[in-house]
């Protein structure tokens, strides 16, 4: 059911995949860094996996392999890029650059980015503030998959937030998550695997509570952070609704139902207010707030404090977030990353279609 294939026959597969719809060396370079990290920290459903869907977004001309990246608007902390409707996995990390340089000459820098595509996962673009001595900040809009709360109507994105904090001696503090139940790639994971979904994730057509992992490709919804009212989805709907006008409203891009699909074979959505689709990224200095050694000093014992806290069950510890996914990493560097069979046809019928061999 999964085969194993290392970091080093992955990346090179990318690269010449992304090299071969007209991506710089450079920039194929970042896309298939971007790209992979995913699979790397254990998120298998944003990794290789979406490959073939970013070469259909460029064969549908929704995707520029050639963008040209720039900031069109800006002050000393903040600015707006436009994509030029090129990758996200390479607009999303030439913006967080902006955002860190923002912020090493003001403290803190703020980037709204318009006219992008999906950008993998959000932790991988936070978490290039680390090796600044800042906290990152990072999140975008999606396309309309998720209901709000008392609705039947997909208003909004999964819509993730990621947070990179670094500490002294132990490992950075990295929260990613989306804000919905589960992600969209979960959905695509259980369907692979022929399992329902938990009770929480999705709702049918209707507006009622569903375990089809299918429900989407039949008119449902996917869920709010916390399922339903009574389990708190006003709040998770709230976190979505204001990544999506971070990464939206205030970029000029667009928002709500009208950020384009991710599957190219969808239609794209009617009269949209924007351009493609936003993201949002943060840079904090921290010797802007006190000395970053003594921060780190402090972020060391808050870290150990909470992973030492009473366990419920003694077979599970408590982790910090971060931690599953650098024990992925440790793990999938040395010994490989699993793909699902069905994800390794895909991707020899994608060599297959440009003359590369996954090998």
């Amino acid at each position: 059911m999964y085969e194993l294939y290392s970091f080093p026959q992955l990346f090179d597969f990318s690269v010449k995949i992304f090299t071969a719809i007209g991506c710089s060396e450079s920039d194929a370079q970042q896309a298939a860094h971007s790209l992979l990290s995913a699979d790397i920290r254990g998120v298998d459903s944003h990794g290789v996996a979406r490959l073939t869907g970013y070469v259909r977004l460029w064969e549908a001309k929704r995707v520029n392999a050639s963008a040209d990246i720039k900031v069109i608007h800006e002050t000393p902390g903040t600015a707006t890029v436009d994509g030029d409707a090129g990758l996200g996995l390479v607009v999303a990390p030439r913006a967080m650059q902006v955002a860190i340089e923002k912020a090493r000459l003001s403290g803190t820098g703020w980037v709204s980015v318009q006219n992008s595509n999906h950008f993998g996962i959000a932790g991988f673009h936070a978490m290039q503030a680390l090796d600044h001595d800042m906290i990152g900040i990072a999140m975008t809009n999606a396309s309309p998959l998720v209901a709000p709360t008392f609705s039947k109507d997909k208003m909004l994105g999964t819509n993730p937030i990621a947070v990179a904090i670094p500490a002294g001696e132990e490992p950075a503090f990295v929260a990613d998550f989306a804000t919905t139940t589960a992600a969209n790639g979960k959905l695509e994971i259980l369907q692979r695997k022929n399992l329902p979904t938990p009770n929480g994730w999705v709702q049918t057509k209707d507006g009622m509570p569903s375990s089809n992992a299918h429900e989407l490709k039949e008119g449902g919804a996917l869920l709010p952070l916390g399922g339903d009212k009574e389990h708190g989805s006003h709040k998770g709907y709230m976190l979505g609704s204001i990544v999506d006008i971070f990464s939206g409203v205030l970029s000029g891009g667009n928002f709500g139902p009208w950020v384009p699909p991710f599957p190219a074979y969808l239609p794209m959505p009617q009269n949209m207010p924007g351009k493609g689709i936003g993201h949002f990224f943060g840079a904090m200095r921290i010797d802007a707030f006190r000395p970053a050694a003594a921060f780190k000093k402090d972020m060391d014992q808050w870290i150990r404090s909470f992973r030492n806290a009473s366990p419920i069950d003694t077979n599970q510890k408590v982790v910090i977030p971060g931690d599953p996914e650098r024990e992925f990493e440790q793990e999938r560097m040395t010994s490989g990353i699993p793909l699902f069979s069905s994800v390794v046809q895909e991707l020899m019928q994608l060599g297959e279609k440009f003359g590369i061999q996954l090998s």
